[in-house]
């Protein structure tokens, strides 16, 4: 049963599967990911009251736009921040 938290997550992010018995490279690529999610939550979190002072507030494709950028700077960082080399840790231990 998923509580509350993780279902509002689920809605809002797209949360990889992770197989812990897959090979290190396929491990790596998918915890990477997981990293990738975390962070772009982050970002969304940190910047859903940014004020841009060359466009207008009511711009439609504003919104995109930034949410589109946050989620490639994220993949941009993914593996650097530590999330995902302690989840391959974890996960690789056999």
């Amino acid at each position: 049963m998923m509580n509350i938290d993780t279902l509002f997550i689920s809605q809002q992010h797209q949360l990889p599967k992770i197989d812990a018995k897959a090979d290190d490279a396929k491990l790596r690529e998918q915890t990477d990911a997981f990293e990738s999610v975390i962070l772009k939550m982050l970002m969304d979190n940190a910047m859903k009251d940014e004020k841009n002072l060359f466009s207008q507030a009511n711009d439609p494709g504003d919104k995109i736009y930034k949410s589109m950028y946050r989620e490639e700077l994220a993949k941009a960082s993914a593996g650097g921040f530590g999330f995902s080399q302690m989840l391959y840790d974890f996960l690789s231990q056999k």
